[in-house]
C-alpha cells in the first residue's frame, strides 16, 4: 500500500512538472511570437510610416538643437504635398555634405546598431540627411532682403518667427538673394540664418543649391528627445499666407 501511493504521489509530481514545463514553453513560444510581430510591426512603421533621425548640427537652432531626436512623416510627399515652412529631412543633393569616413565598429556593437536601425530606434545615416525648413516650392520667387531685412516669396516679406539671429541683427540673411525655384525642386534654409549652409551657400553645387523633391525622406512633425525639449514642429501656415495669390 505504502508503495502504491509513492508510486502516485511520483506520477502526480512527474504530471505537475511536465504541466510546468509545457506551459514555459508556451509562454515561451509566445513571447517569441509577441517580439518577432513587435519587430515586423516596427519595421514596416519605419520603412512606410515614420522614423527617426537625429539632429546632427546647429543649422536649426532654435527650432532644433543639436543631438536632438526627431520623428518623419514618411508619407511626405508621396502622399501628403510639402508646405512652405514644412521642417524636412532630405538627402544630400550632391556636394552639400563632406565626403564620410566610415569608421569600423566591433561586430557587437555593429550588430546592436544594425538591429536599432532596422526597427527604427536608431538612425545611424543621419549624418548622410539634412534637416532645413522649406522656404521656396517649384515656381516660387525667393528674394532677400528688402529694407526692413526681411525674406519675400513672390513678393510678399515674410515675418518669420522662428528665425534665430544674432543679437542687434535684423537682416534675416547675411547675403542677399534673387533666385526662381525651378520645376520638382525646393528653396530650403536653416532657421539659424548665420549659422546654416543651406541653399543660400550651395548655388556652386550640381543643383545650384535646389533641392529635388524625390530626395526628400519626410517632414519632421515632432522632437522625441530628450524629453524637456519634446515639441510639436509646425510650418507657420501664417507666415506664408497671401504668397501662393503672387505665384507666377
Amino acid at each position: 500500500m505504502t508503495e502504491e501511493v509513492s508510486t502516485t504521489r511520483t506520477d502526480r509530481a512527474g504530471s505537475v512538472s511536465a504541466r510546468r514545463k509545457r506551459s514555459t514553453l508556451l509562454f515561451l513560444r509566445d513571447l517569441l511570437v509577441i517580439f518577432v510581430v513587435a519587430v515586423l510591426v516596427s519595421f514596416l512603421i519605419k520603412t512606410f510610416l515614420i522614423r527617426s533621425f537625429f539632429i546632427p548640427s546647429q543649422s536649426m537652432e532654435e527650432t532644433l538643437v543639436q543631438d536632438d531626436r526627431i520623428i518623419v512623416n514618411q508619407l511626405v510627399p508621396e502622399v501628403s504635398p510639402i508646405e512652405r515652412g514644412d521642417v524636412v529631412v532630405f538627402k544630400d543633393p550632391g556636394g552639400w555634405l563632406p565626403a564620410r569616413v566610415e569608421t569600423t565598429q566591433p561586430p557587437l556593437l555593429a550588430a546592436i546598431d544594425w538591429f536599432f536601425a532596422f526597427v527604427g530606434l536608431s538612425a545611424p545615416d543621419s549624418n548622410d540627411h539634412l534637416v532645413k525648413r522649406v522656404i521656396g516650392l517649384p515656381g516660387d520667387h525667393v528674394t532677400c532682403c528688402n529694407a526692413l531685412g526681411q525674406l519675400s516669396v513672390n513678393g510678399v516679406p515674410l515675418d518669420e518667427p522662428y528665425v534665430a539671429l544674432p543679437p542687434g541683427e535684423t537682416k534675416v540673411s547675411r547675403d542677399d538673394f534673387d533666385t526662381a525655384v525651378p520645376e520638382d525642386s525646393l528653396w530650403v534654409m536653416g532657421d539659424n540664418r548665420y549659422n546654416s549652409k543651406d541653399s543660400r551657400y550651395n548655388t556652386e553645387t550640381p543643383l545650384k543649391g535646389f533641392v529635388p523633391i524625390d530626395n526628400v525622406v519626410g517632414r519632421a512633425f515632432v522632437v522625441s528627445w530628450p524629453l524637456d525639449h519634446w515639441a510639436w514642429l509646425g510650418n507657420y501656415p501664417d507666415v506664408f499666407e497671401g504668397v501662393d495669390e503672387g505665384a507666377g
